[in-house]
């Protein structure tokens, strides 16, 4: 199967000649959830914020259907069919679910109403909370809306950076729900997780990032029973619950 996007031999950093990415290799196909995990400064948002053109690649190439797109602007990037969603600051407080929505609809052809019903159908509770404003929703539901305003242009690509950061054990399981249902509506997502645990029992595939490299990768299941990433990054008591 031919991905929809691959990574190959990336390099990338914030400062010159300090780099985060040191020829990192990714890939993902159509329809998938691929996990990326790895402890701290290993580069999982960095390579993130790369594919989606928020920091610009020093060496390799970035494919997206078949397309390099290592060097392009995030605009760009978002008309070939690919949403990222930031850990932070990722809605605009003082709008309402419904205008926050139609900010999200600024490329998109045909009617926003039809959009916003379409996501109101995935998030029973943004359907709910329509009129209220996003600085004032739990912070579950915040970000329900981050990736329901991106999945108003209905890309064929979605980055989620860190979706369950500072949630409850409870809106984790929500949120995560709802990225599954999001998945097996036939959207290829690229979760980067510090929850590794519950990210990986979700995936097709995961990678384990370590300092700016692809570590280990394998299926969900796989990395799960994985003695090494167990003992890394899932805590020592991983498997006795």
């Amino acid at each position: 199967m031919t991905p929809l996007l691959e990574v190959n031999a990336v390099v990338a950093g914030y400062i010159p000649d300090l780099p985060i990415l040191k020829g990192i290799n990714f890939a993902i196909g159509a329809g998938e959830l691929v996990v990326v995990i790895g402890p701290n400064g290993a580069g999982k948002s960095t390579l993130a914020k790369t594919i989606f053109g928020l920091l610009k690649p020093r060496e390799g190439e970035i494919l997206f259907k078949g397309e390099n797109i290592a060097g392009l602007d995030s605009d760009q990037i978002v008309r070939r069919g690919m949403c990222y969603v930031p850990q932070v600051s990722n809605v605009f407080a003082s709008l309402t679910v419904a205008e926050n929505l139609e900010m999200g609809a600024f490329l998109a052809q045909g009617s926003a109403t039809a959009l916003k019903d379409r996501i109101y159908t995935l998030f029973p509770k943004l359907a709910q909370r329509r009129r209220q404003r996003a600085g004032t929703l739990s912070g579950g539901e915040r970000q329900m809306l981050a990736m329901g305003r991106a999945l108003m242009l209905d890309p064929e690509l979605l980055l989620l950076d860190e979706p369950s950061a500072a949630l409850s054990p409870i809106l984790v399981k929500e949120v995560f729900g709802q990225i599954k249902a999001i998945n097996g509506a036939g959207k290829a997502i690229i979760l980067v997780e510090q929850n590794a645990k519950q990210a990986l029992a979700l995936a097709d595939r995961g990678y384990v990032l370590e300092n700016g490299r692809d570590k280990l990768v394998g299926t969900g299941p796989e990395l799960l029973d994985n003695p090494l990433v167990g003992e890394l990054y899932l805590g020592a008591a991983y498997g006795k619950e």
